[in-house]
């Protein structure tokens, strides 16, 4: 079975990374976008972040300009802008595709491309919540807040910590 953890991804500073460093913690899956009307939401994801920790809670944010070209900017550009506006401390991955022939391998396998029933990505925050075994346990459409993410990730966190 996939998980999480058979991925790799390349952080905005250019490191790579086995997203089975991740593996014991809850973790979020998001595209992303700086010029977006869901933008905001970096602040509640940052507040999420912030409640649970970072040893029970990773936020994994991938920048995408697929959707309506809301993230035109480089790296740095991007680093720059989710510091300065929302002062954000989680993980932020490089610009990917989440959709289409050349998207990531990660957002392949959470849209199910090779599933009978795929589900591609319909906009910038769309959210996926895994388990720390790295499982997908559910995903969340790009209007739902963060903050409505709480409970689902609590429970998550709570099993973790028996």
């Amino acid at each position: 079975m996939t998980t999480l953890h058979d991925f790799r991804a390349i952080h905005l500073d250019g490191h790579e990374e086995s997203l089975s460093d991740y593996a014991g913690r809850t973790v979020l899956v998001v595209n992303t976008a700086s010029e977006c009307g869901y933008t905001p939401q970096y602040r509640g994801l940052q507040e999420l972040y912030d409640h649970f920790g970072a040893e029970k809670l990773a936020i994994l944010a991938f920048p995408c300009n697929q959707f309506g070209a809301q993230e035109p900017g480089s790296a740095d550009a991007i680093a720059q802008f989710c510091e300065a506006r929302f002062a954000v401390r989680f993980d932020l991955f490089d610009k990917v595709e989440v959709n289409g022939p050349n998207a990531h391998p990660l957002w392949r396998w959470l849209t199910g491309v090779e599933s009978a029933k795929p589900q591609p990505i319909k906009w910038n925050f769309t959210k996926f919540l895994l388990d720390p075994k790295g499982r997908l346990i559910k995903r969340f459409e790009p209007a739902v807040e963060p903050y409505e993410l709480l409970d689902d990730i609590a429970i998550l966190v709570n099993k973790a910590g028996r």
